[in-house]
């Protein structure tokens, strides 16, 4: 990519550069017309605390129950640590104590040998009987079950009193099959109130919404928390409705509604389903990703600073004044920035700026200038974006506001590449999608990025983007 130009995609893409009155994104909303409402903050998860406290409790009573006076403040802190370190993973929904049971005796079992192996090792003259690593452990587990399943217990009440509404989507036919084997086992929790489908299909049930706006109104007026997708299909044709409804607070699940093509944990009126990260809600390593940044192109400036230098006045003396070119972008969602990059071309007017596809072929350029846009070296000035946070090292490329309300419109989850900062690099652009190459290709790696991001994965891009420079090709 280079500082004056955006990438199209060749064959069918918009070029109408004429066309100056498009908006610079869809107001919150994607290619189907679907707007996002007002942000909520995600469901809480059900607290720890209770169970935690069961725990401890039962903890308390097996180490005060069967433990010497002499050695019991460090028996029982020992005991509580190893209880809370071993404490399994709750699955959702809340589980009867049957369920709990292997898992939670099978903890309370090793936690007792680990603290009597500590003791014949450290103190063999308090080492434990049998009697009491027996009476221990029975006491212990008896405690733990009966707290955990008063604690689950409640929460049942509570999932049938208050179960979380829910929208339906996939085939009308096979999501009101699903939508009505889950309101037959209202002890999931789970209340499915309309079905998102393209067509009704004149299937009996739920209401079925085939508009955005019909969506959007269910979703408000029944506080929709849950988004249950059950065909296979609704990943990719849906989409962007998907994270629309990600980015409202619902959590998102794929239901397997038909044979079990998958193992899961997780059960839904005995459907195997699993959570589908959409990328929203998700903040880990955020604080990581921004310390690579200021870290790499603190570095990188510092390093590449006299080769800024050189070109800065290699191009000031050959090409004239104006070394710098600056164009706005579209950042995180959706708000404009100013890229920075070394002027390689000099459009005939702002409007052709704005509008105009790549000039990589353009012979009136200098050797230099194209030599620029060959190794990349025009981008470096985007370091200083990265460095004052407009940019990221890895992410979507940026687009300039015209592009972004064309595509935005004519290719699904465009703009929900918006959903993440901009970088120099991206997934898309090591799998060769740079200059004329496909939008559509561009936006689903650019989400698949999003979706599976993590630090290692940055490193990984950029790693391979420094081979890449290697045997640069050009934008």
């Amino acid at each position: 990519m280079t500082a004056e130009s955006t990438v199209p995609s060749p064959g069918g893409q918009p070029r109408d550069p004429g066309s100056s009155s498009v908006s610079v994104m869809p107001a919150r909303g994607t290619a189907a017309g679907f707007r996002f409402p007002a942000r909520r903050p995600p469901a809480r998860p059900a607290s720890p605390v209770p169970l935690l406290a069961a725990d401890l409790v039962a903890a308390l009573l097996g180490a005060v129950a069967f433990a010497g006076a002499e050695h019991r403040p460090l028996l029982l802190a020992l005991l509580v640590a190893a209880t809370m370190l071993l404490r399994p993973h709750q699955p959702r929904p809340a589980p009867g104590v049957l369920d709990e049971l292997p898992a939670v005796c099978g903890r309370i079992a090793v936690a007792w040998l680990a603290l009597a192996a500590l003791v014949a090792a450290y103190a063999p003259h308090h080492a434990l009987s049998a009697r009491t690593l027996v009476g221990g452990f029975l006491l212990q587990s008896a405690a733990g079950c009966a707290g955990r399943g008063l604690v689950h217990w409640r929460r049942r009440v509570a999932l049938l009193d208050r179960p979380r509404t829910a929208l339906v989507v996939g085939p009308a036919a096979t999501a009101q099959r699903v939508a009505a084997a889950v309101l037959r086992h209202p002890r999931c929790g789970v209340l499915p109130v309309g079905i998102v489908a393209a067509h009704p299909d004149g299937t009996d049930g739920l209401p079925v919404l085939t508009t955005g706006q019909e969506v959007q109104r269910a979703l408000i007026q029944n506080g929709v928390r849950d988004v249950l997708a059950v065909h296979p299909s609704v990943r990719t044709q849906q989409g962007p409705l998907l994270r629309a409804l990600a980015e409202s607070g619902c959590a998102v699940w794929e239901v397997d509604a038909d044979s079990p093509s998958y193992a899961s944990p997780e059960q839904l009126a005995g459907f195997a389903c699993r959570r589908l990260d959409m990328g929203y809600g998700r903040r880990r390593g955020s604080l990581g990703k921004r310390l690579l940044d200021v870290t790499v192109s603190g570095t990188l400036l510092l390093l590449v600073s006299p080769v800024l230098l050189v070109c800065a006045v290699w191009l000031r003396v050959t090409d004239g004044p104006g070394v710098v070119f600056r164009q706005e972008r579209i950042g995180k969602n959706g708000r404009p920035f100013t890229l920075l990059k070394f002027r390689t071309h000099r459009p005939v007017d702002e409007h052709e700026s704005a509008t105009r596809w790549s000039v990589a072929d353009e012979h009136r350029m200098s050797w230099f200038c194209r030599f620029l846009r060959r190794t990349s070296l025009d981008e470096l000035l985007q370091l200083w974006n990265v460095f004052w946070g407009d940019m990221s090292l890895v992410g979507p490329r940026p687009e300039r506001p015209y592009f972004v309300g064309k595509f935005s419109q004519t290719h699904p989850g465009y703009a929900a590449r918006h959903r993440m900062q901009t970088g120099i690099t991206g997934l898309a652009q090591i799998h060769g999608l740079r200059g004329d190459t496909s939008i559509e290709d561009r936006a689903r790696f650019d989400n698949a990025y999003i979706d599976n991001w993590s630090l290692w994965q940055d490193i990984c891009i950029l790693l391979r983007t420094a081979a890449a420079l290697v045997r640069p090709t050009g934008s």
